[in-house]
């Protein structure tokens, strides 16, 4: 897979070049190197892990690659900065540079029926939430459908998101973002947050990387082997034993100018969000914009 890593040249560490990768010691550059060797193994999942300085979204990057046919399923693109990051909703996201983990992945379900694939922003919901809960020492929740939550100072805040796009017939590139040592006066807004500002003692992204992949990994082979089915990969299950939306008052904002209000009751077969209305309806959103509002009496 191209682009190769233009830090290959020193593994990742400081050569003596002022090239701009050492300029704030508390942001470190990635080891590429060191990521291969921990990943990219003879029988495992992961096929290439490339590293570049900047581009606009990894995302955009990847798909193009897949359409040229110049990356395979299992290939990782990781930047230490995006100019032109993407969120859900053409939302813009953008972060100092090494503050956080930017990267997409190839995935090539074949085994999957097309129908089930839109569980794989979730299943990458939960692997990154398990992954960060474990390694990074924090209470990760996940607010349908793919965003990473923590609590700071009593008010839940957004670390981290997920994107995925369709490459091509046969290929989903998911991409992520998680906000690591983003400082307050750097957060895009104020209901962001990062792994930092929660008190994290882990802020090493290089270990934080390798444990989001491995858990990934884990989650989306099981998957796949299960047919895509949520249920029998235990995917549905925990996926709503880690949702902060579930049991909650939200609004949804739909395509159209639309919106609905109600109780947050159940995460479906089809990975649908299912809201009890006052009207005493169950209705599956499979789309749109979730805002969860605060009880009566909540501060």
């Amino acid at each position: 897979m191209t682009p190769r890593d233009d830090s290959d040249a020193n593994d990742g560490r400081d050569d003596g070049r002022d090239d701009g990768r050492w300029s704030d010691l508390d942001r470190p550059p990635l080891n590429a190197t060191a990521l291969r060797r921990a990943l990219v193994r003879d029988g495992g999942f992961w096929t290439a892990v490339e590293l570049v300085s900047s581009t606009g979204s990894t995302n955009s990057d990847l798909v193009a690659l897949a359409a040229d046919g110049k990356a395979e399923e299992g290939a990782v693109l990781v930047a230490e900065e995006q100019n032109a990051g993407r969120g859900r909703l053409d939302r813009q996201w953008t972060a100092p540079a090494r503050s956080g983990l930017f990267f997409s992945v190839l995935l090539k379900p074949a085994e999957v029926p097309v129908e089930r694939w839109g569980w794989l922003p979730l299943l990458a919901g939960v692997a990154t939430a398990t992954a960060l809960s474990r390694t990074a020492d924090v209470d990760t929740a996940l607010k349908w459908p793919n965003d990473l939550l923590l609590t700071v100072g009593g008010e839940e805040r957004k670390v981290g998101g997920i994107l995925a796009e369709r490459a091509g017939n046969d290929g989903v590139v998911i991409g992520m973002g998680i906000n690591v040592t983003l400082r307050e006066d750097e957060l895009p807004v104020p209901t962001a947050t990062s792994l930092a500002l929660a008190g994290s003692p882990v802020t090493d992204r290089d270990p934080l990387l390798r444990a989001v992949l491995r858990s990934l990994e884990r989650w989306y082979v099981d998957w796949r082997s299960a047919g895509g089915d949520p249920a029998a990969s235990r995917l549905q299950e925990t996926y709503a034993a880690g949702c902060a939306t579930l049991g909650r008052t939200v609004r949804a904002e739909l395509p159209g100018d639309r919106s609905l209000v109600g109780e947050a009751v159940a995460v479906d077969g089809d990975g649908r969000l299912v809201l009890a209305t006052g009207e005493g309806v169950q209705q599956p959103i499979g789309a749109g914009d979730i805002v969860h509002l605060r009880a009566e009496g909540e501060k």
